[in-house]
């Protein structure tokens, strides 16, 4: 039975998953969200000013009451400030299943960052939450995304071909889950 917690606080060898708070508007608009390089294959704007973050960050806030809501602070703990953001998108109670969606500033990529944060977020979807797929899905121009959806050994599914909109316009998507319980074929 699906077990909803909301946005909980976890912690790995380098990195704290925790709730935004409004001090981590300057943190966020510097590492990432300002960076066009980062959000080339978001499906949300590059932020043009912190006022823009501040209001993002507000709504995430005030969504943390509710056991649906996903939206985990990728803080580095060396540094003690942000560096991404990782959220459960679209949880499906019939279905037990929740897509993941992750970003990280472009001064943190290729070191296992991010691995390190979605494996986090797949155990604590598996165990505390009892979801039994998680899925998540990139633009296939932007294929190190699918690698890091691999290294957690989510599967490939398929590609599904101008299935989506990001910054770049219509796009092909690679589609990926992994399943809790053992598959039934």
């Amino acid at each position: 039975m699906l077990i909803q917690k909301g946005t909980q606080r976890m912690e790995t060898s380098r990195l704290l998953l925790r709730q935004a708070v409004l001090d981590d508007a300057t943190y966020m608009f510097e590492n990432w969200a300002s960076r066009p390089e980062v959000t080339k294959y978001l499906t949300w704007p590059t932020h043009s000013s912190v006022e823009t973050t501040k209001l993002v960050l507000q709504s995430w806030m005030e969504n943390y009451a509710r056991e649906d809501y996903y939206q985990w602070m990728i803080e580095l703990k060396s540094i003690h400030q942000p560096i991404g953001t990782i959220s459960g998108m679209n949880p499906n109670k019939l279905l037990s299943s929740v897509e993941l969606g992750y970003c990280i500033g472009d001064h943190w990529w290729h070191q296992g960052i991010m691995t390190e944060a979605v494996q986090a977020v797949i155990g604590y979807f598996f165990e505390t939450c009892n979801f039994n797929r998680i899925t998540a899905k990139h633009d296939l121009n932007n294929p190190y995304s699918g690698q890091v959806m691999l290294k957690c050994n989510m599967k490939y599914e398929g590609t599904f071909r101008q299935a989506a909109m990001n910054n770049q316009g219509i796009c092909d998507v690679a589609n990926y889950a992994i399943l809790k319980r053992k598959e039934s074929i």
